[in-house]
């Protein structure tokens, strides 16, 4: 009996069949590399994006009310510690001082005059005393003629009366010279009169007012919003009139979410990338972590108390000092993107 062999059958997989399934299995497993190679690599680092550049800012302000006379800075011109940048018109302090140092030689005057009267009052004490001595000397020796009989009991009266009389002067002028060493204060000095020393703060403080007439820069820095004063117009005490951006005091203000803070610490160091340079990398460190949470300076602090209460993650401001001298122009209020390294 003829038994019918078949032919071996040949594989129906084909090599793209191959390749297809690799592919399709390589695909999920380069994206799970890529995760992990991602989530490596941002241990011990964290990023956020909500940074922006400060600069420290000083309002410039006057002491004193007076119409401006000249400026003399422009808007961004460079400016030095202790360079006048407005001056005032001086002329009603000018007026002050004369006449504080006026009232202060018065016063000196008076002083002095007061130290005269003290040394008469004290001489006629003196001389009032003597007399006095005298007086009572004649009712003593009144009375011995009268105990011997060469004089009358009338003459003794009134020596009696002339030692009354004195006694009652001598009061007067201890009185009067009391009067005066109290006017003038006991004091040897005359700078020392307290007299003297109200007309010499009066003279005092009109002089600062006049030297506070002309506006000096408090540190190197640049001008800003000088637009805002022109001559003529009537500066106000204590309201400023521009501002001063401080040079070299820049710095980028990082806002963190506060779960990201756990291993951040003062001194690590931190990489900043501005928006308007993306390619520089600018080298820097932690200087401070805030000591609230953005919401708590707002003008409205959120109130958690009521009932529609929703969990929000907070934001702490970092400050991130640059190291050296950046490369790029630091712009109060650039954007910027920070990575602090944690380990």
């Amino acid at each position: 009996m003829n038994q019918r062999i078949d032919p071996p059958v040949a594989s129906t997989t084909s090599p793209s069949r191959w390749r297809s399934r690799v592919a399709m299995l390589s695909v999920p497993l380069l994206v799970v590399a890529a995760g992990l190679w991602l989530w490596f690599s941002g241990l011990g680092q964290v990023t956020t994006d909500n940074a922006y550049v400060r600069v420290d800012k000083l309002a410039i302000s006057s002491d004193v009310t007076s119409r401006v006379r000249r400026v003399f800075v422009a808007e961004n011109q460079p400016v030095k510690r202790g360079q006048v940048v407005i001056e005032l018109v001086d002329t009603p302090f000018r007026i002050a001082l004369a006449q504080a140092e006026a009232r202060l030689a018065d016063a000196r005057r008076q002083v002095r005059g007061l130290r005269n009267d003290t040394g008469g009052s004290a001489a006629d004490v003196a001389a009032k005393r003597e007399a006095l001595d005298f007086a009572l000397t004649e009712m003593e020796r009144q009375q011995t003629l009268l105990d011997r009989g060469f004089a009358t009991r009338a003459r003794l009266q009134q020596a009696q009366y002339a030692v009354a009389n004195a006694r009652a002067e001598l009061n007067r002028a201890l009185s009067d010279d009391a009067a005066a060493r109290t006017a003038a204060n006991g004091v040897q000095d005359v700078e020392q009169h307290p007299l003297v020393m109200t007309a010499a703060a009066v003279r005092d403080k009109a002089a600062f007012e006049l030297a506070r007439t002309k506006l000096i820069s408090p540190a190197n820095g640049i001008a800003t919003q000088t637009s805002r004063v022109l001559p003529g117009q009537v500066m106000v005490q204590g309201v400023a009139a521009f501002s001063v951006m401080v040079t070299d005091s820049a710095y980028v203000e990082a806002n963190f979410k506060e779960t990201e803070l756990q291993d951040m610490r003062v001194g690590q160091r931190a990489e900043v990338q501005l928006d308007a340079f993306p390619d520089r990398v600018l080298r820097g460190h932690v200087d401070s972590l805030g000591v609230g949470t953005g919401s708590e300076f707002s003008v409205l602090p959120a109130q958690n108390a009521t009932g529609n209460w929703v969990k929000v993650v907070q934001r702490v401001p970092v400050r991130i000092k640059l190291d050296g001298k950046p490369p790029v122009p630091l712009i109060a209020g650039l954007s910027a993107e920070v990575k602090v390294i944690t380990k």
